[in-house]
């Protein structure tokens, strides 16, 4: 009885997802989710999948283009501070959107490796030209070379080293 429970425990403690998502907020209008939208394809976001025709273009809508373009984005930055913000339009999750067709993959923080990303410092150019946008992310966003990135790896390998060993440690007091 002692090994099942353990198991249990085990598969309790390791069955959790640390994923990490940007999605824009709800209660948003279109008009700013589209200028959002814009933004985000037109600065380092992978937008050829909500393109017609694409694995993620279904539901057609402004909401969730923007969602997967603002997520796109998010992980190319490598999830830098400030990258999911775009004045208030969008925000980091735990969890994806709740209606992704099975034909699209929607990328995460566990799900993918961002891509390495030029330096880039200051508030990014506008898509109408002019500097600087209600609409863009704030702060300083740099490549995933950058050494702050690198805590994220060993905080999961802790994570799940720790709960390894804290497993380990509870079936060898039930086996004994």
């Amino acid at each position: 009885m002692a090994p099942l429970v353990c198991l249990v425990l085990f598969l309790a403690m390791t069955g959790h997802s640390s994923a990490t998502y940007c999605l824009c907020n709800d209660g948003v209008g279109d008009q700013a989710l589209q200028t959002t939208l814009d933004y985000a394809c037109g600065n380092g976001a992978d937008c050829s999948a909500i393109q017609q025709n694409g694995a993620c273009y279904n539901p057609n809508t402004v909401k969730d283009h923007c969602n997967y373009a603002v997520n796109s984005y998010f992980q190319n930055k490598g999830q830098v501070t400030g990258s999911c913000d775009f004045a208030g339009t969008a925000s980091v999750s735990a969890n994806p959107p709740t209606n992704i067709p099975s034909t699209c993959t929607y990328p995460s923080s566990t799900g993918t490796t961002p891509a390495t990303t030029p330096t880039t410092a200051g508030t990014p150019t506008s898509l109408g030209g002019g500097t600087g946008t209600a609409f863009s992310p704030t702060g300083t966003t740099t490549g995933i070379n950058e050494p702050n990135h690198a805590v994220a790896l060993f905080t999961s390998i802790n994570n799940i080293l720790f709960t390894f060993f804290i497993t380990l440690w509870i079936v060898m007091q039930g086996c004994l």
